[in-house]
């Protein structure tokens, strides 16, 4: 049987296998600094192929954060030894992309004064450890305070309890409404419903930390009748129960007599979600961008729900004001 003969990689089998796996092709004039690219490459950056492009043109649709950094990064790599990578952020329009530019330094088979390489969208790779990152520490944030809710319902338990039994029934009730809270934090893919009420989502999150029951303790909620998707449902119940933690650890859920109010109201195509704490310590706000939980609820609130999240922070307790478009309830 006669072996199969290797393929003949000419031109066009080549340009087959370049175009198949999404590459970029650029060469760049280092005395001229013009750059040149193919049509893949052109159409990454969304400048016309018609022009003569620099580097500094191409430096323009650079993230602002990664501009300086890819500019000293480019012109030292004449003087890197081998082979060269370095990822970083473009603009293209509201979106931001994610590039990885390849080549080899040391002017390494550069030709009439010109050095090649490659460009690659790593934007998928980029976002997938981005989340990774954000998992990892969301994780060891919620461990953290699951161990320090634990211990805060454990006192609230043992003020309304009059015998060692009906703690231990009270705790394991509050602990098991936990855990049903946490499921909705964190859904097993499959078992959350499509269309869960925002009020029955609000009566399971802050039911463990109430004496008498989310709606007739000293946790009152005020929402109207509204249907929620999944997305939404998991994006609050995030957000929820991050401000829960942070009242139970320092707010007005950390006494006795603290009071918490949540309300919702529809006006045209906004949904406002209003967390006001009082009767809870004295409140000094935080350093801006301080703490991992802040950061996550800044997060999900823009990200998933497209909205925006306000502060106030008056002496007798924390005021946090959720606002974001009404169709992404739905969601």
């Amino acid at each position: 049987m006669a072996e199969p003969s290797a393929p003949v990689w000419d031109e066009r089998r080549l340009r087959l296998g370049v175009t198949a796996a999404g590459v970029a092709l650029w060469s760049w004039n280092v005395d001229s600094d013009a750059l040149t690219m193919d049509d893949v490459g052109y159409e990454l950056w969304t400048v016309p192929n018609d022009v003569i492009v620099t580097f500094e043109d191409l430096s323009a649709h650079i993230h602002p954060a990664d501009r300086d950094r890819v500019r000293v990064a480019f012109n030292a790599t004449r003087g890197i030894v081998g082979p060269y990578e370095i990822d970083f952020r473009i603009l293209v329009g509201d979106d931001v992309r994610w590039i990885s530019a390849r080549g080899r330094g040391d002017d390494e088979d550069i030709e009439g004064r010109v050095m090649y390489g490659v460009f690659l969208d790593v934007t998928g790779r980029k976002q997938a450890e981005e989340a990774n990152e954000l998992l990892a520490g969301e994780m060891s944030h919620r461990v953290k305070n699951l161990i320090t809710i634990a211990g805060a319902l454990t006192s609230m338990t043992s003020r309304s309890a009059e015998t060692k039994e009906d703690m231990a029934r009270e705790l394991i009730q509050r602990l098991s409404a936990l855990g049903r809270a946490h499921d909705l934090v964190r859904p097993v893919p499959g078992q959350t419903d499509e269309a869960t009420l925002l009020g029955d989502l609000l009566s399971v999150l802050l039911n463990p930390y109430d004496d008498l029951g989310a709606f007739s303790g000293r946790i009152r909620v005020a929402v109207p009748r509204v249907g929620i998707g999944e997305g939404a449902a998991t994006a609050l119940a995030l957000v929820i129960h991050e401000l829960a933690t942070n009242a139970v650890k320092y707010g007005a859920l950390s006494v006795a007599a603290g009071l918490l109010d949540v309300s919702c109201k529809i006006v045209q195509d906004e949904a406002v979600i209003v967390w006001t704490e009082r009767g809870g310590p004295a409140v000094n706000a935080p350093n801006p961008g301080s703490g991992f939980g802040g950061r996550l609820l800044d997060r999900v609130v823009e990200r998933q729900l497209r909205g925006s999240v306000e502060y106030q922070w008056p002496v007798e307790g924390m005021i946090a004001t959720l606002t974001f478009k009404a169709d992404r309830l739905a969601s």
